[in-house]
Formats: C-alpha cells, sequence, structure tokens
C-alpha cells in the first residue's frame, strides 16, 4: 500500500516547511549563521564577515536569532563591552541545510 503524502500546510505555524522557510527566508539569517558555523565571533567581526549589514539590521537579526534559539550571546567585559556570538546545539543542527543551500546556490551559478 503507498503512503500519502501529508497536504501542504502552507501558513501553518505547526507545518515543518513553512518554520524553516520563515527563518532562513530572512534576508541575512542564513548568512549569519553560515558565518557562526565557522567560529564565534564579536559584533565587529561578525559585521566585517557579513558584508553590507548595517549595525541595526546585524542587531535585530542576532536578537531574532536569539529568541528562537538558535545563536547565543554571551559577555565577555561589560567594561570595555565585548561579546561572543555563537551558534546553540538547535543552531549547530542547520549545518546541513545551510551547506545544501550554499552547494545549490553555488551549482545555480555555473
Amino acid at each position: 500500500m503507498t503512503q500519502k503524502l501529508p497536504e501542504w500546510c502552507e501558513a501553518e505555524d505547526w507545518c515543518p516547511v513553512t518554520i524553516t522557510a520563515e527563518l532562513l527566508g530572512r534576508k541575512w539569517h542564513p548568512v549569519i549563521i553560515h558565518r557562526l558555523m565557522q567560529k564565534e565571533m564579536g559584533f565587529n567581526e561578525l559585521q566585517r564577515q557579513v558584508h553590507s549589514i548595517s549595525d541595526k539590521v546585524l542587531s535585530e537579526s542576532l536578537d531574532d536569532l536569539q529568541e528562537r534559539k538558535i545563536v547565543q550571546k554571551e559577555v565577555i567585559n561589560k567594561k570595555p563591552k565585548e561579546v561572543k556570538y555563537s551558534l546553540t546545539q538547535k543552531g549547530e543542527s542547520l549545518e546541513a541545510v545551510i551547506t545544501e543551500m550554499k552547494n545549490w546556490g553555488g551549482r545555480q551559478a555555473e
């Protein structure tokens, strides 16, 4: 007996495809996650690595990724303020998805 695929669940909060697309469909989220896959970074270094992103947009994106428990922020020093951002275990679980996005995009550019 063949198994039926579930109907498309567009715009449903519980839909796995919608959840993933909503997270990775934000312009800078995949790039930030990709950079943090390489190593933990401070805000300024991350901004240099994510070319053309403003302070405000990077800050908002990091806040959103922290709320979603994809990125964690560690305060190193209070004065002068120094923080490091890294991926959480949940964020690290996106590595295969981000890598495949990079590979697929590279093949399309050929």
